[in-house]
């Protein structure tokens, strides 16, 4: 494309500099753990980042989820005994080279990110029938999954990190955050302005894994099919 004489594919196709920035936020998001700086967020740009999340799109548009805003120190430090307690045990699957590289890893922010926010799913919300649920229940919690990424992005695009804590007991998670029995807990979010994005994702410079060719990823007509016809 000629950038200084652009040519739409569609009547419905973004310009080419607000293309740019979507890409820009899918490539340069980053799981956040460190570099987190004091600087509180705005109510006002935290409730920005939630309506994006909010705006997802939802099987049946059932919208099942709520989000927890976590500000206080010691619901952070409840948490993030649970985080210790679970690391301690994940750490014992890997065995050597592993084991070690694992304990080098930082893992969370809890205390040290400004805003932690729970992402939680009503598996309940608008009845027993949701269009489109019947026969794949989960799509509740996937959807909400959309709701963390969408979140992710915006919250990229406005310079503010974003790292997902998944080492918990989710059980005590809930018993801390005092979450319903029927509500399932399903991302913890470290939230806050940082001093840096890294340059790749922190677990691929680590060299804990590699990012798999997108090639060996595509099939056509269906799985492990990798000629076109």
């Amino acid at each position: 494309m000629d950038e200084k004489n652009p040519k739409r594919n569609s009547e419905h196709e973004f310009p080419l500099a607000e293309k740019r920035a979507v890409y820009d936020a899918i490539y340069l998001r980053r799981d956040v753990r460190g570099h987190f700086l004091p600087d509180p967020i705005p109510d006002a740009m935290l409730y920005k980042l939630l309506d994006a999340a909010h705006h997802t799109g939802s099987v049946g548009f059932m919208q099942p989820w709520s989000f927890i805003i976590i500000r206080s120190e010691q619901v952070k430090r409840q948490v993030e005994k649970l985080f210790q307690e679970a690391n301690e045990e994940a750490s014992k699957v890997f065995e050597g080279e592993k084991r070690e590289l694992y304990s080098r890893l930082k893992l969370q922010g809890i205390l040290e990110s400004p805003v932690n926010i729970c992402f939680t799913c009503d598996p309940t919300r608008n009845g027993p029938h949701v269009l489109g649920r019947h026969t794949i229940r989960e799509t509740d919690v996937y959807s909400t999954c959309c709701a963390v990424q969408s979140f992710w992005l915006a919250a990229r695009a406005e310079g503010i990190g974003v790292g997902w804590v998944s080492v918990f007991d989710p059980i005590k998670l809930r018993e801390v955050l005092k979450i319903p029995a029927h509500v399932i807990p399903v991302a913890y979010l470290c939230v806050g302005y940082v001093s840096e994005f890294a340059s790749r994702p922190e677990l691929e410079s680590a060299g804990w894994l590699a990012r798999l060719p997108l090639e060996e990823l595509i099939f056509y007509e269906q799985w492990g099919k990798k000629n076109v016809e």
